[in-house]
C-alpha cells in the first residue's frame, strides 16, 4: 500500500514546495526544499539534523547526505534545526505534510516529542531516530534508533582511567576530577555521565569536584575550564564529553600554565575521536579519546531497506566504536576524514 502512495506523495511534495516559494515573501527556502523528485521509484526520506555544533556533527550530516542520494535510489529532504527544538518539530510537521516515506531525525533533547510523533504515526510514516534517544510514553511512536552506546562510552572512559591510575603516584591518594558535560538534556550527556559515574562510584578516592555544562562547543569548553581552574587548583583529571569542548579546555589549561596528557599535570579524557583530537592523542596532549562513530547513514539505510522488503528490525541499533590511545591511534589516524 505504501508503494502505491508514492506518486501521490510526490505530488504533495511538489505542491508544498510551490506553496513555500510563492507564500514566503522576502524569505528564501532552504536549498533542499527547492528540489522535487523526478523519479516515482525514489524513496523520499526527510531528515532533521539537530544542528552543526561540532566537527562530529558535520561528519554525521555528511554520512547521511552521501547515503541518501538519487544514485542510491533516494530523494533526500534535509533540514538543519540549528539546535532549537521548535525548528525541529516544525521540520517534522513539514515532512508529514509532504507525505515523505520515512522520517529520520537526531533529537535535540529527549523530551517533548509525543505529539508530533503521534502525527507521524497517524500519517503512517515510519520514524527512525539518529544518534540521540527520546523519552516518550509510547515507544511504538518511533520505529528504530541508530547510534552509539553512550553509557558504554562513559564506562570505557572510566575503565581506561582505572587501568591508567594503577601504579601512578596518586593510585591510593585522592584523584580530583572535573567533567565538562555536553548540552543539558541530551542522550550523549546523560549516557556518558551515567557510564563514567558507575565506574567512579567503585573508587572511594575518585573525587568528582564538579560536573558543568559546556554545551559541546569549543568556546564554552574554554570558558568553563578557565572557571574550573580558578575554582579548583588541584585538578588531576579532566573528562570532556566531546572533542570540541576539549580543544577549548586545552587552551584554558595552557593559558593557566598547566600541562596535559602524557607526563603532564592534568590527565585528559575526551570523546568523539575526530582527526584533530587523535592528532593530539598521538602527540600526547590528550591521553585517551573514546570514539563516537558519526557514520550512521549506512546503518539507517539498512533499516529502511529491511522495512521496504517487510523484514523485522531491531529497535536499538548500535554502531561500532573503539577507544584510542598512543598505542593504537596510528592505525586509524591516516584514514580519519572528520
Amino acid at each position: 500500500m505504501k508503494r502505491n502512495n508514492k506518486i501521490f506523495r510526490k505530488v504533495i511534495i511538489v505542491l508544498a514546495v510551490l506553496a513555500l516559494i510563492t507564500g514566503c515573501a522576502g524569505q528564501e527556502p532552504e536549498a533542499e526544499d527547492t528540489r522535487t523528485p523526478t523519479d516515482d521509484d525514489l524513496i523520499v526520506v526527510g531528515v532533521s539534523q539537530e544542528g552543526s555544533e561540532s566537527v562530529w556533527r558535520t561528519a554525521n550530516t555528511r554520512s547521511v547526505k552521501e547515503t541518501f542520494t538519487k544514485e542510491n535510489g533516494y530523494f533526500l529532504i534535509f533540514k538543519n534545526a540549528r539546535q532549537k527544538q521548535e525548528n525541529q518539530i516544525k521540520a517534522l510537521r513539514s515532512f508529514i505534510s509532504q507525505r515523505v516515506d520515512y522520517i529520520v531525525f537526531s533529537p535535540i533533547v529527549e523530551d517533548g516529542w509525543d505529539t508530533v510523533l503521534q502525527e507521524a504515526r497517524e500519517a503512517e510514516i515510519p520514524v527512525i531516530l539518529m544518534d540521540r534517544k527520546i523519552n516518550v510514553k509510547d515507544e511504538s511512536l518511533y520505529t528504530a534508533w541508530v547510534g552509539s552506546d553512550f553509557v558504554e562510552e562513559g564506562r570505557n572512559a572510566g575503565k581506561w582511567l582505572e587501568d591508567y591510575l594503577k601504579g601512578q603516584r596518586f593510585n591510593d591518594d585522592q584523584v580530583n576530577i572535573v567533567v565538562l558535560q555536553g548540552t543539558a538534556g541530551t542522550t550523549a550527556m546523560f549516557g556518558r555521565t551515567q557510564g563514567f559515574e558507575e565506574i567512579a562510584a567503585k573508587h572511594e578516592n575518585w573525587n568528582i569536584l564538579e560536573q558543568t555544562n559546556a554545551d559541546f562547543t569549543t568556546a564554552k569548553g574554554e570558558e568553563e575550564m578557565r572557571r574550573l581552574l580558578n575554582t579548583y587548583p588541584g585538578i588531576d583529571v579532566l573528562v570532556s564529553q566531546n572533542d570540541d569542548m576539549t580543544f577549548g579546555a586545552l587552551e584554558a589549561i595552557q593559558s593557566a600554565g598547566r600541562t596535559t596528557g602524557t607526563g603532564g599535570d592534568i590527565t585528559v579524557i575526551s570523546f568523539d575521536g575526530t582527526k584533530k583530537a587523535l592528532e593530539k592523542v598521538k602527540t600526547g596532549a590528550i591521553n585517551v579519546d573514546v570514539e563516537c562513530n558519526p557514520y550512521q547513514g549506512k546503518y539507517i539505510e539498512e533499516i529502511i531497506q529491511a522495512l521496504e522488503t517487510g523484514q523485522s528490525i531491531e529497535k536499538d541499533n548500535y554502531v561500532e566504536e573503539k577507544v584510542f590511545t598512543q598505542k593504537n591511534v596510528l592505525s586509524v589516524l591516516n584514514d580519519r576524514t572528520y
